[in-house]
């Protein structure tokens, strides 16, 4: 079967959702001796169905790779969510004196925005003016947003004033870092700015002023700018309202919000009933959780947790039980926390009573001393977090071995006195943990910078950015 031919027939398999027919054609071949185009349309085709070991079989066995080809693995490793590999993808393209374009840039800064590695931020921003490469607005907007999602805001300002202005996209992610760090009226003074200098803001630019709002419970601020949306012929979209959503309920007025959801203009979908879900299980309400459930068709991981966490907050263990008992007999798996930090340019991952690292004796060790240290300071470990039906000292040491805990120890165990530790989290921070680390930073005078889902929290002498609205 002639190659070209091949690869369409692969293409219109998994465009058609038949990614098992795709793989077996392509097992069935016996000689993947591809010619450039098809193989490059090969790999394309199966990362976008999140087949990246497939496409990477096919890369692996090119006799001949252009730039494209690179192109193709590091940013599916990036869309993919597997930025690690994107960059030893990238590393062995240098390796090889293949020269990278503005293409292969963008993936690798989105990558790296996502990771949160600020050495391989500078190390890959340092590469994209050695190579040349101009600077886009799209280019542009990539980096304030990698600094930003970094953790180094005031980088991505330096940035921001340095290139051109005239892209909405650039003024969206300035917006929205300052949003992520908790910088709300940074944010909002931004945006009168960008009126000033006629730019017309758009969708995702009032989703960033929403957000920003929701972060600092500016609730008088959000409703101005959800409806000022209306004077820019915006209508209001699902992120919008699930920012509004979120502003008011995590401020308490849950009736609002649920008025909200009620007046949409279109049907509200998983998303916003999540954040309608997660303000009710902030204020411990579980009738209007079991609302939120019965409104939501298809139930995802995140949904099941945060009914039965309502549950276990008002002590409601048969009801949190009879939860879990639908999570196992449909299948429905939590989503683990992991934590990670950056030390030398190299990420070290952490899960909860996580044991596999190689220096792990040396981490529970530092770990260890900080749990005594910080009792000696007067904390007590917020136990009602523990969501089980244990004994209290069960309880607490669930609690000491969170995931970001154990990426706090490894950055003591191999930092110099006196440097701030950054350290990225995939869910939110625990109310323990985010008190727990406040505590840290004042006995040991250290900057902590912790990113979750969520935003930014900056733990210095004792307090914390966010000024626990959380």
């Amino acid at each position: 079967m002639h190659q070209t031919l091949i690869s369409s027939l692969i293409s219109v398999y998994i465009s058609c959702g038949c990614s098992n027919l795709a793989s077996q054609l392509l097992k069935e071949i016996p000689c993947w001796d591809f010619d450039l185009i098809s193989a490059n349309v090969i790999i394309v085709a199966f990362m976008k169905i999140g087949e990246s070991d497939i496409a990477k079989k096919v890369f692996d066995d090119m006799p001949i790779r252009d730039v494209v080809s690179w192109n193709s693995m590091i940013g599916g490793f990036v869309k993919n969510g597997r930025f690690e590999e994107a960059l030893r993808v990238f590393q062995q393209m240098l390796s090889l004196n293949n020269e990278p374009d503005a293409f292969t840039f963008a993936s690798l800064i989105k990558g790296c925005a996502q990771l949160g590695g600020r050495d391989h931020a500078q190390w890959i921003h340092a590469l994209l003016i050695e190579k040349q490469i101009a600077i886009n607005y799209i280019l542009g907007s990539a980096l304030i947003d990698m600094y930003s999602k970094c953790g180094r805001i005031e980088t991505a300002k330096e940035i921001f004033e340095t290139i051109q202005r005239n892209y909405v996209s650039v003024w969206n992610a300035m917006i929205n870092g300052l949003a992520v760090h908790g910088l709300a009226l940074d944010a909002i003074a931004l945006f009168s700015r960008m009126v000033l200098e006629k730019v017309s803001p758009d969708c995702i630019t009032f989703v960033g002023i929403l957000t920003a709002c929701s972060h600092c419970g500016l609730i008088e601020l959000g409703r101005k700018y959800f409806d000022l949306m209306s004077s820019y012929a915006i209508q209001p979209q699902l992120e919008h309202y699930g920012a509004m959503v979120d502003l008011l309920g995590r401020a308490g007025h849950l009736d609002e919000a649920y008025a909200i959801v009620q007046e949409m203009s279109m049907e509200p979908n998983v998303v916003i009933w999540m954040a309608f879900l997660s303000a009710c299980r902030t204020q411990k309400n579980s009738h209007m959780g079991e609302v939120a459930i019965n409104k939501i068709e298809t139930l995802k991981s995140g949904d099941y947790v945060l009914l039965s966490n309502i549950y276990c907050s008002a002590n409601k263990w048969d009801s949190a039980e009879r939860v879990r008992d639908t999570m196992k007999k449909n299948g429905v798996r939590k989503n683990s926390g992991k934590s990670w930090i950056e030390m030398a340019g190299v990420i070290h991952q952490f899960k909860a009573g996580d044991k596999s690292h190689l220096e792990r004796e040396a981490i529970y060790k530092v770990l260890e001393g900080l749990i005594r240290r910080t009792k000696m300071e007067g904390f007590i470990p917020t136990k009602e977090l523990v969501l089980m039906d244990v004994s209290d000292e069960e309880k607490e040491e669930n609690l000491n071995y969170h995931s970001e805990k154990l990426a706090l120890a490894y950055g003591i165990l191999k930092s110099s006195p006196g440097t701030a530790i950054h350290i990225t989290k995939n869910l939110r921070t625990c109310l323990d943990c985010h008190c727990w680390m406040k505590v840290v930073s004042k006995i040991l005078y250290r900057v902590i910078v912790v990113r979750d889902r969520i935003r930014f929290h900056r733990f210095e002498g004792g307090v914390c950015t966010c000024g626990d609205y959380f």
